[in-house]
């Protein structure tokens, strides 16, 4: 089967309920049954990021896989990048279902899934026994369970335990469906996770791959200087801006009101004002943005990357068109980096920036 074959079967599943559909995906990558994009990427869209290459810069967020059952399959579609998770030191059951919903007139989702996940011994062996070398690069986000939780203790471990497998790891501490992780984006409480995340991975021996705290949209007034402040004092090499939001703007489905964290195009306006507040704090320190948040076309790409991002993520998109999304997205930022008249994708970044 080829990714557009896939994406034509894509609304079959959408009449099935959600977490269903979802399952049944990653089943069906598991086992090959997606295809595989073969064609190359456009050399305008090869870029160097967080001290890796990557084809392009098109990636897909955590929370597609947490478990890490299909992240070579999920590589071959053609991503540049895939971040794996989150994985959390045990294994979770999450909350109560219903808890994942299709919101089919926003193309929006909103889940409160929480975190479910077969724990961090079955997610670091499904990634030692991925292909080397990789299809794509490999992000790792990493979290902390929501009982029994040390965040001091299980954020470095997570780290030391991955990071011989990992291009990179993503922190979460922005999460909207863990009790209380969302706290820990606060100013004290950040800056001692960092430090300690620092000190880990200063004193390996091995691989030590970059570091990047992924915050939420909708983070008060005044919240954001700090977080950049103690990303920048702490060595971590970027953020990803941003994850789910709790607001709920201008949604016309019936689910509208559910709880749980949105994604899809009514999140655009939202993370990518927030990316580019981020992008502005963050001039000059050498951090590296990646953008997430409502990207589901050539154009929302460029605008993310304008704003400040090195790469960009998607996940509610591909949830809606499947495979054949990914390529088509390349076709299309490949074509407006022409017409912007740039060499590279790295020429656009941060092209709105004061």
């Amino acid at each position: 089967m080829t990714p557009k074959l896939a994406s034509i079967l894509m609304p079959l599943m959408r009449g099935m309920d959600p977490e269903r559909a979802h399952d049944i995906a990653l089943r069906a990558l598991r086992f090959g049954l997606a295809g595989r994009d073969t064609s190359p990427d456009d050399p305008i869209l090869a870029t160097h990021a967080l001290g890796l290459d990557v084809r392009n810069p098109i990636g897909l967020a955590a929370g597609f896989d947490k478990s890490a059952v299909a992240v070579a399959p999920l590589m071959r579609l053609g991503f540049g990048f895939v971040e794996a998770g989150s994985v959390t030191p045990k294994p979770q059951i999450g909350n109560p279902k219903p808890r994942l919903f299709r919101l089919a007139e926003d193309r929006a989702v909103i889940n409160r899934m929480g975190m479910n996940n077969a724990g961090l011994a079955a997610f670091r062996a499904r990634l030692a026994a991925l292909p080397r070398p990789a299809p794509a690069v490999l992000g790792v986000n990493i979290a902390i369970n929501k009982e029994g939780a040390a965040p001091l203790r299980d954020y470095p471990a997570l780290y030391e335990a991955v990071a011989p497998l990992a291009g990179y790891v993503a922190v979460n501490v922005s999460s909207p469906n863990t009790p209380g992780l969302r706290d820990l984006q606060g100013e004290q409480q950040l800056s001692e996770i960092l430090a300690a995340l620092a000190e880990t991975r200063a004193r390996l021996k091995g691989a030590q791959p970059p570091i990047l705290v992924k915050i939420a949209p909708d983070l008060a007034p005044g919240a954001v200087e700090p977080i950049v402040a103690a990303v920048v004092q702490h060595g971590m090499q970027g953020l990803i801006v941003s994850n789910t939001t709790i607001t709920r703007p201008g949604l016309r489905s019936a689910h509208r009101n559910q709880a749980g964290g949105l994604s899809g195009p009514p999140l655009r306006a939202l993370s990518t004002a927030m990316l580019r507040r981020v992008a502005e704090l963050a001039k000059g320190q050498g951090l590296t943005l990646i953008g997430c948040g409502g990207v589901g076309s050539g154009a929302d790409a460029l605008q993310k990357l304008r704003a400040g991002a090195s790469l960009v993520q998607l996940y509610a998109a591909f949830a809606y068109e499947g495979p054949a999304l990914i390529p088509r997205i390349k076709r299309e930022l490949a074509a407006l980096l022409r017409r912007e008249g740039v060499r590279s994708v790295s020429d656009i970044v941060g092209a709105d920036i004061a």
